[in-house]
């Protein structure tokens, strides 16, 4: 994997070329050709997030304005809340990493980046990722144990839940964080590969989870003895859990394995890092985006709406069929289920 100095461009390009053989003139040009497709790669892209960063970051402003301060909050609507949070502040620290090295691109070296900030780009990463595997559970729990979700949920789950994972999610980020950068041993083995190679399971286990729950749903709603009809709420986690298995599982994978200093392949001779970066933005910019998309469909046609009444509906955990009975507070819950004791 090629390394960057501080001028931004790859430190292989410095080498000079030989004067005194023709192949090694040959081979080292094909070789500082390859590199400046690199650094050719590596600016566009560098571009390209930052302008998905700043739009992903509008976007998820808009979906903390409108659930935290215009709509009503449920059960599910308090998870997407906290996932737009996750995403926001990811964005926002992505915003800082690539304004740097885009300047450094430029030989501009005086902006300073904290190295807190990587802490906490990994801990709203992982956040983000926790409040997906959550809303999927939740959303299957309410199908599969309709009464027990109705009668015996505790009325708070949903808060104490985000603020347990949201606390987890700091501890996981500073436990690598303090096992890399103190470079802790005990005769002579490492704890940061350990560490690392930890987070990396918890992540790719967190990605199963909501695999694992939207396919049990999917069972029971297409394979059920009773028919259960396809709600927006369901369309919307399950678009937000595929976008987050193409576009955002690759970069905590490749950056945590970076920073436990971890020698990688690369893809097509360059950097693998600013590839898996760009995918995260589009994971994070994307979901605000299905949001609105879900919302605006309606009988298989798009409709033109205000965003409050988008989100409202891509909320919603009634069927399709029954958008006209939503209420005052624009979210409505799915039918409940009457709590029987049984004694």
């Amino acid at each position: 994997m090629e390394e960057r100095n501080t001028s931004g461009t790859f430190s292989s390009m410095g080498s000079s070329t030989p004067a005194w053989s023709t192949d090694s003139t040959t081979m080292n040009r094909s070789y500082y050709t390859g590199n400046l497709y690199c650094v050719t790669m590596y600016k566009v892209f560098s571009i390209l997030s930052l302008i998905i960063c700043m739009v992903g970051v509008a976007g998820n402003a808009i979906v903390l304005w409108l659930l935290g301060f215009h709509m009503h909050r449920n059960a599910f609507s308090v998870y997407v809340l906290n996932l737009a949070g996750a995403d926001f502040l990811f964005l926002c620290f992505q915003i800082v990493f690539f304004l740097k090295q885009i300047l450094l691109l430029f030989n501009v070296n005086s902006f300073y980046v904290p190295f807190y900030l990587t802490n906490l780009s990994l801990t709203a990463y992982l956040a983000g990722l926790c409040m997906i595997a959550a809303i999927s559970v939740e959303r299957c729990l309410s199908v599969l144990w309709p009464i027990w979700y109705h009668c015996q949920r505790p009325r708070h789950m949903s808060f104490v839940m985000c603020a347990l994972l949201w606390a987890f999610s700091v501890l996981l980020s500073h436990t690598l964080q303090f096992g890399c950068s103190s470079q802790l041993s005990v005769h002579g083995y490492s704890y940061c590969g350990t560490v690392a190679f930890t987070i990396v399971v918890f992540i790719i286990v967190l990605s199963v989870i909501p695999c694992g729950f939207n396919l049990a749903l999917l069972v029971r709603i297409f394979c059920g003895s009773q028919r259960i009809p396809v709600t927006r709420l369901y369309v919307t986690i399950a678009l937000t859990v595929l976008v987050f298995l193409l576009f955002g599982l690759p970069f905590g994978i490749y950056g945590i394995l970076v920073i436990s200093k971890m020698k990688l392949p690369s893809i097509f001779s360059c950097d693998s890092s600013y590839i898996t970066a760009f995918l995260s933005c589009v994971n994070s910019c994307a979901n605000p985006i299905i949001y609105f998309l879900v919302g605006s469909i309606r009988h298989c046609r798009f409709q033109r709406q205000s965003l409050k009444m988008l989100l409202q509906r891509a909320m919603q955990n009634t069927p399709e069929e029954e958008d006209g009975e939503t209420g005052s507070s624009g979210i409505l819950e799915s039918k409940k289920q009457p709590c029987v004791v049984v004694e």
